[in-house]
């Protein structure tokens, strides 16, 4: 099959922000084996950006790379304006996020902005940006949350809190942007090893939950593709993390997980 060009204008497109690694790769391909044009958003991870829109055009799917600062107004506007150039945009996948370890007793100002500039501000930034393209096509912002907004604990308290934030302003935005813009949350489990975790740990760690296996981030990334493609759908969270927040912890899952799995699962 002949490699399609890095931009297809007859296909629906997508920005996927933070597209490069992990779950926004993920993200992107599931995108892109659906048939959608997609632009993958990156900010320091150039070559992983470039590598994954390579392997998927090589295969005939529609995937660019487009570097991207989000973290301020300017910066969103301008990426924008260049993946918009050719055609409108129907979705955007509010992927891209910043995850540094505080509590509530010792956070630093400067730090929880830059984690809530990110996770919060963006994110309904360009969920108002999508509605404001000319035209009159029905779009969808999907916003990534964490299973951590239905599960609370204190660690990591400034993500949580632009976590909690964003998954409230679903409801919101899908009532402020309505009928132009369909707006959905997907909150998933844990996928990767982060933070101070190591891959022990997070063998365990990614079956604490009630079906006590790990998530495939596949399934996340499709839930993002059903989202976008289901009309129907808009003010609404669907959690993807095998029933993770219906078990709740004291401390991140990371920090406990040691005595929660003590008790082996049922065979």
């Amino acid at each position: 099959m002949p490699a399609t060009p890095a931009t297809d204008p007859q296909r629906p497109a997508v920005l996927v922000t933070g597209g490069a690694r992990r779950l926004g790769a993920a993200i992107c391909e599931a995108f892109a084996r659906a048939g959608w044009q997609v632009w993958c958003q990156y900010r320091a991870s150039a070559a992983e950006a470039q590598a994954l829109a390579e392997r998927l055009r090589a295969e005939g799917l529609a995937v660019r790379a487009v570097a991207g600062d989000i973290t301020h107004e300017a910066g969103r506007r301008a990426l924008m304006a260049e993946v918009t150039a050719d055609a409108p945009l129907a979705c955007v996948v509010n992927n891209a996020s910043s995850f540094e370890p505080d509590t509530g007793a010792d956070f630093e100002a400067d730090a929880a902005l830059r984690q809530i500039g990110v996770n919060l501000i963006a994110p309904l930034d360009f969920a108002r940006l999508l509605g404001a393209q000319p035209g009159r096509h029905e779009c969808s912002a999907i916003h990534v949350l964490d299973q951590k907004v239905h599960n609370l604990n204190p660690d990591y308290f400034s993500y949580t809190v632009s976590k909690l934030a964003l998954e409230r302003a679903v409801a919101l935005q899908a009532q402020s942007l309505a009928p132009r813009v369909r707006v959905c949350g997907v909150a998933p489990g844990i996928l990767y090893v982060s933070g101070p975790q190591g891959e022990a740990n997070f063998e365990r760690a990614a079956r604490a939950n009630l079906l006590r296996r790990p998530i495939d981030p596949a399934d996340v990334a499709k839930t993002c593709v059903f989202l976008a493609e289901t009309p129907s759908l808009t003010g609404t969270t669907v959690n993807v993390d095998n029933g993770q927040h219906l078990v709740p912890l004291p401390r991140d899952i990371m920090f406990v997980v040691d005595e929660l799995l003590q008790t082996p699962p049922a065979p």
